[in-house]
């Protein structure tokens, strides 16, 4: 199946050569080319893509105004969006990650890195770089939002456990051999707790977990990849 993609960038060269990368790739085309934001949401609209790779600062309408747009959009619930920006602050992480973003990488990644971050984020898990990781929990932690009583109620215990592992950076693999079941088993509860809590995506799974305190970080994940 073939991975549609719209690139949403202000430097033409830049789009040029991601677009030849990614059509180097015979799972991968792009279906559009976008200079602002506004460009991004109207093509997105028009194209229905299922990732768009995301610049965050463009003339006009910057890509975290954009990725609010189109995530925000009940007809665009198939799109996922990867940030990919040379600004990987906190303060940028946390807006893009409450736009609704499912993934955010540096500018410095490899072209297999990249290649391997489209086909993540479109399958429709998540992926963080380790500093947009870091940003997220330093950023969550610092504005918990509702207590855990108010939004997990609806999970079972067994999909409250799956979340905080899956918070704590492990992978459907890792988790489903510390719990003794299988992948799919563990993937079919990520699935439940996503469906129960409105989640998009894994990293809005994520980020409530962290958001309710359900999980409170011993130490730093590198990734926050599910293979």
């Amino acid at each position: 199946m073939t991975i549609r993609i719209l690139l949403a960038d202000d430097q033409t060269l830049l789009r040029t050569t991601f677009r030849m990368l990614i059509e180097a790739n015979p799972d991968m085309d792009v279906v559009g080319e976008a200079a602002d934001g506004e460009q991004a949401v109207a093509l997105t609209r028009t194209h229905h893509p299922d990732l768009v790779l995301m610049d965050i600062r463009m003339p006009g309408t910057n890509g975290l105004a954009a990725t609010t747009a189109i995530c925000a959009d009940p007809s665009l619930s198939t799109t996922r969006v990867l940030i990919l920006t040379t600004f990987e602050t906190d303060e940028y992480v946390a807006q893009a990650l409450r736009a609704g973003a499912s993934g955010f990488l540096g500018k410095d990644v490899s072209a297999d890195a990249l290649l391997d971050g489209i086909r993540t984020v479109a399958s429709g898990d998540a992926l963080l770089s380790p500093t947009a990781t870091r940003a997220l929990i330093t950023r969550f932690l610092a504005t918990p939002d509702a207590p855990p009583a108010e939004r997990l109620t609806t999970l079972t215990s067994r999909e409250r456990e799956v979340m905080a592992l899956a918070a704590e950076g492990r992978s459907n693999t890792e988790i489903a051999h510390h719990l003794v079941v299988s992948p799919l088993t563990v993937r079919t509860h990520i699935q439940r707790a996503m469906t129960k809590l409105h989640a998009r995506d894994r990293t809005q799974l994520v980020v409530i977990a962290y958001q309710t305190g359900l999980v409170r970080p011993r130490s730093l994940p590198l990734t926050n990849k599910n293979p």
